[in-house]
């Protein structure tokens, strides 16, 4: 049903750029010294990882297996391009998940990563995205 995908790709987008954004914020967090804002990214972190970027990956996930319900499962089976894909959600969710470790990790005042990993560990989620939107567009396998 398309509106299944509707939400399936609104909701997608709103994780994106959660993913995006959270570690992004981390990078800034990394490098305060002032307790000010220390304080205001703690919270900033906190609302956006529970407020936006963990609803928009449950909806993301429940609207996705509702369109592949709704196509019927056998129309997908042995599409390589979907076993990849899947493949690259369950990395996008340990990502996720890592990312509330490292919230609590500012949350406890104990971050062991400098600004520039922060950089880097901000790009992961954009490659993903890109394999993703390959994978679902253009089918390759």
């Amino acid at each position: 049903m398309l509106w299944f995908k509707a939400l399936h790709l609104i909701f997608m987008v709103t994780w994106f750029a959660g993913l995006f954004y959270l570690p992004r914020l981390y990078v800034y967090h990394a490098m305060s010294n002032d307790q000010i804002s220390i304080d205001r990214f703690k919270i900033m972190e906190r609302k956006l990882f529970y407020g936006i970027t963990t609803p928009g990956a449950l909806l993301t996930i429940i609207f996705g297996i509702s369109t592949l319900l709704s196509n019927g499962l056998s129309a997908y089976s042995g599409q390589m391009w979907l076993i990849i894909k899947y493949g690259l959600i369950l990395l996008l969710i340990v990502y996720h998940i890592y990312c509330w470790f490292l919230l609590q990790d500012f949350k406890n005042d104990r971050n062991h990563h400098t600004h520039v990993w922060y950089r880097w560990f901000n790009e992961i989620p954009v490659l993903i995205l890109i394999a993703i939107i390959i994978l679902a567009v253009v089918r390759p396998f």
